[in-house]
C-alpha cells in the first residue's frame, strides 16, 4: 500500500525542513541532543520491544515521534496481544554512509531525499513474521494517520518493515485526543468517532478498538 518512492523521501524532507529539524551528523551531536531532551528513549513495555541488534544510544527518537511509537503499540497488542518491534530510529550521517556501503536501497545521507532516520523522526517497526490480518491493520492504521497528515509511512520490502516519519504535527493532534484502548462498548452514536462508515470490525478498521474523545480544556 505504500511502496517507497522519490516523492515520498521529498515529502519526508520537505516535513524536516518545515520544522527546521538538523540532520545528525556525529555522535557528539546525538549525545547532545539526548542531554537536552531532544531526542527521548523509546521505552520497552509489553506492546514495544527492539531488534536486539539496535545499539541502545539510537534507541531515541524526537518525542511526538516516541509517543506515535508507543499508540500504536499499544492499540496493535490491544488488537493482537502482541508487541511490535522496533527495527530502527535515530541515526547519525555518519551511521547512514555506512548503512548505504551495505545496503544499496538505503536512502542517501544528505540532499532532498537524504533519510528521514537523520533528523529522529523515524522508526522502522518491523514487518517480517506478522500475518496477513496484522499487516492489514497495519495499513488501515497508518492510512487514517498518513489521511490526517500526521506520518508518512513507507513498505520496505527489502528490510520488511513498515518506515514511518512522523510529522510534529502529531503532538498536536494528540493533544486533542484521549486515546484508551477498551474493549468493545456500544456508545451514543453522537459520541463515536466515524472514520469509515464501511468498516464493520477491528480488523478493518483498528479505531474501533480505541475510544477517542476529546480532552476537555479549562476555560
Amino acid at each position: 500500500m505504500f511502496r517507497p518512492s522519490h516523492q515520498s523521501l521529498l515529502v519526508q524532507n520537505a516535513e524536516i525542513n518545515r520544522m527546521e529539524l538538523p540532520r545528525i551528523q556525529d555522535d557528539a551531536e546525538l549525545e547532545h541532543l539526548k542531554a537536552i531532551e531532544a531526542l527521548v528513549p523509546i521505552r520497552i513495555s509489553e506492546s514495544l520491544r527492539f531488534d536486539p541488534r539496535l545499539d541502545p544510544t539510537r534507541r531515541f527518537s524526537r518525542p511526538w515521534t516516541r509517543d506515535f511509537t508507543e499508540d500504536i503499540g499499544q492499540a496493535y497488542y490491544h488488537r493482537f496481544h502482541q508487541q511490535i518491534q522496533v527495527n530502527s530510529a535515530v541515526r547519525t550521517v555518519k551511521v547512514q554512509k555506512k548503512l548505504r556501503r551495505h545496503n544499496r536501497n538505503a536512502a542517501p545521507a544528505d540532499g532532498d531525499t537524504a533519510s528521514s532516520h537523520l533528523a529522529g523522526v523515524t522508526v522502522d517497526l518491523q514487518r517480517r513474521g506478522m500475518t496477513n490480518e496484522q499487516i492489514r491493520w497495519m495499513e488501515h492504521y497508518l492510512f487514517y494517520m498518513k489521511a490526517l497528515g500526521l506520518v508518512e509511512p513507507e513498505e520496505e520490502r527489502h528490510q520488511w518493515v513498515f518506515h514511518i516519519m512522523v510529522s510534529g504535527h502529531y503532538s498536536e493532534w494528540r493533544e486533542t485526543q484521549n486515546i484508551v484502548p477498551l474493549e468493545k462498548v456500544e456508545r451514543p452514536a453522537s459520541d463515536r468517532l466515524l472514520i469509515d462508515s464501511s468498516a464493520t470490525d477491528s480488523a478493518q478498521n483498528p479505531f474501533l478498538d480505541l475510544q477517542l474523545t476529546a480532552l476537555t480544556q479549562p476555560e
